[in-house]
């Protein structure tokens, strides 16, 4: 297996923390990106670089704040310093918001988006000109069932934010295919267990409206969206599936690589839809003349 170097964002914790220490494990070097590595003490960072010397891992925290042009083009820099390339980029980080979308206020969403879509950008910005220079390369975008399963009420600003996201992978997937970069999306489901995605998600700032709400005719539908998703979860879901379908994704040989992988215990329909919808855009491609970008240039 050849190993490769590789930045994966937001993986201080949850779904880019098992996968920065499963791709160590694989053999890779792994910048394991995080928005301040000092935050909270620096427990996040301290830990990940315990791992790294007990197991003998190239395995690095780098600080990477991804609503930051001059942060994402430092942390490239710097691994281009110290490695001398960059094959994978993994984006990973994201943030969540929860309660009635009419309670957040606009600069949230702005916030959220900025997060959750613009960072990728900025990300990309920072690293695409030395990886167009290889000629091969990859990247995956850590996505969400949610932009085409079932989606349940109060998670809207992260909903619009991931569908967002993924509508900018579809496009950079054609567009970074002739030079050889070859994109996938994981979709995974809803975990409510094993990660802090939703412990941690952001409340609505407009306290009082959010109360309408909740003390009107939704008392109660907050508890009962989540209540339901964990009881759709069966009880052997496990959030490191993420992570493993990430290590087997770089491990293929280029040009094998599907353009979407969902993993999705709950099974909320996001494969049916984006089988159909991914169909639809290979044949536009087709009749278009540009069939050729659905495969990177080997």
């Amino acid at each position: 297996m050849m190993q490769k170097t590789i930045l994966i964002t937001g993986a201080s914790s949850g779904f880019g923390a098992m996968t920065a220490r499963a791709l160590a494990r694989a053999g890779h070097t792994v910048y394991a990106s995080m928005r301040d590595p000092l935050a909270r003490g620096g427990v996040a960072a301290a830990e990940m670089e315990k791992f790294a010397r007990d197991e003998g891992l190239a395995l690095k925290p780098i600080a990477l704040d991804v609503t930051s042009d001059a942060s994402a083009e430092a942390a490239v820099r710097q691994i281009l310093s110290e490695a001398g390339r960059l094959d994978v980029l993994i984006h990973n980080a994201g943030h969540m918001g929860f309660g009635p979308t009419e309670a957040f206020l606009p600069e949230q969403l702005a916030q959220l988006y900025d997060v959750n879509v613009v960072g990728t950008q900025r990300v990309n910005r920072a690293a695409l000109p030395h990886m167009r220079s290889l000629g091969r390369g990859q990247m995956v975008w850590v996505g969400s069932s949610s932009t085409r399963g079932g989606t349940p009420p109060f998670l809207a600003p992260y909903f619009a934010a991931k569908a967002g996201m993924d509508a900018l992978a579809q496009s950079y997937a054609l567009e970074l295919a002739r030079f050889g970069i070859e994109t996938t999306i994981v979709v995974p489901g809803a975990f409510t267990k094993g990660t802090e995605h939703f412990h941690n998600a952001a409340k609505p700032a407009d306290a009082e409206r959010a109360d309408l709400y909740w003390s009107g005719p939704y008392a109660g539908a907050d508890q009962q969206a989540l209540k339901g998703l964990a009881a759709l979860e069966p009880a052997d879901a496990d959030p490191a599936d993420i992570a493993a379908a990430i290590v087997d994704l770089v491990a293929m040989p280029h040009g094998s690589r599907p353009l979407r992988v969902h993993i999705d215990p709950s099974d909320d329909g996001a494969a049916i839809v984006n089988g159909v919808a991914d169909r639809v855009r290979a044949q536009l491609m087709e009749r278009i003349g540009l069939a050729d970008l659905l495969h990177p240039k080997a």
